[in-house]
């Protein structure tokens, strides 16, 4: 049998593992620490940080 990495049930697949995953870390309340990662990288990038 081969897979085909460009059907739609290929994609939909991908499409509802990814959103299984962000439900996860909602679940797991991790918005905070992405948002506080984010902010501070994006604040070293620029050199302010």
């Amino acid at each position: 049998m081969k897979v085909r990495l460009n059907g739609w049930y290929t994609r939909l697949t991908l499409v509802a593992l990814g959103l299984g995953l962000v439900a996860g870390g909602i679940m797991r309340n991790e918005v905070a620490a992405v948002f506080t990662k984010a902010s501070r990288i994006c604040l070293e990038c620029i050199g302010i940080g």
